[in-house]
């Protein structure tokens, strides 16, 4: 009989060869998208997001205010992808994005292609078709119940079309947390709302968010208090003591 504690290193040695395989199979030489803020991108295997993978984000709460800093994280990634020369295809499950909101978190209506489709199986359908096609920046689709076997067939039409799949999984009943069900998904984040700064005359401060890294392949969760994108999608760290380097750091 094997003794416990002989059996616990075998298992923990087990668990670092399983993290070890997905980071490369992450990191490897694939194409990374940056966020350009060294306290999120080295905490993401490969020092950014697989550009050639899926993800998934969903508002922290079922509301208004989350489901639409969800929605601005998505067109901010969605944004840093775009240039003149190429498109995203956006697949709605409902009619309600706000295209002058979209453009200031840096995605231009011009960049967007509109896909309204009714049902769940149809926006995997139209975000499939999208990702192998090849020739787009990003395909985005909004959920609400997906299976494992439809992620596991968008990472693969992701990682054949060498483009970025985003999925934003919305709130389906209160009690039922959007990011509970498995997924193929190589990152999945929440976020939420958080008070903005406050401001030395009358008005309101850039708006902040609650950003967590539920899950990722190959790396570790995290947490985040993030400003919300500019007019060219960029997040930012609040300008505070708390996000400011470790002294020791700075100096070394």
């Amino acid at each position: 009989m094997v003794p416990i504690p002989a059996r616990s290193e075998r298992l923990e040695a087990l668990r670092a060869e399983v993290r070890a395989i997905e980071s490369a199979g992450i990191a490897g030489d694939r194409e990374c998208l940056p966020f350009g803020i060294e306290s999120i991108d080295a905490r993401l295997a490969g020092g950014g997001l697989a550009c050639a993978a899926l993800h998934e984000v969903a508002p922290d709460r079922s509301g208004l205010s989350d489901d639409a800093a969800a929605t601005l994280f998505l067109a901010s990634i969605a944004a840093r992808r775009c240039d003149a020369n190429n498109m995203v295809l956006w697949a709605l499950s409902r009619r309600d994005l706000f295209a002058p909101g979209l453009a200031m978190a840096g995605l231009s209506p011009d960049n967007v292609l509109y896909a309204e489709c009714g049902r769940d199986e149809d926006v995997l359908a139209v975000m499939e078709e999208g990702l192998r096609h090849g020739g787009l920046a990003a395909v985005i689709g909004e959920v609400r119940k997906v299976p494992m076997a439809a992620t596991r067939r968008l990472q693969l039409a992701a990682e054949e079309g060498g483009t970025m799949a985003l999925m934003l999984k919305r709130w389906r009943r209160q009690e039922e947390d959007p990011l509970a069900a498995p997924s193929a998904a190589v990152t999945r984040w929440r976020v939420g709302c958080a008070p903005s700064g406050a401001l030395p005359v009358a008005g309101i401060g850039r708006p902040r968010w609650r950003l967590d890294l539920a899950r990722q392949r190959g790396g570790e969760p995290h947490h985040w208090i993030m400003e919300g994108p500019d007019a060219k999608g960029r997040l930012a760290l609040p300008d505070g003591p708390e996000h400011r380097p470790h002294p020791a750091r700075a100096a070394a």
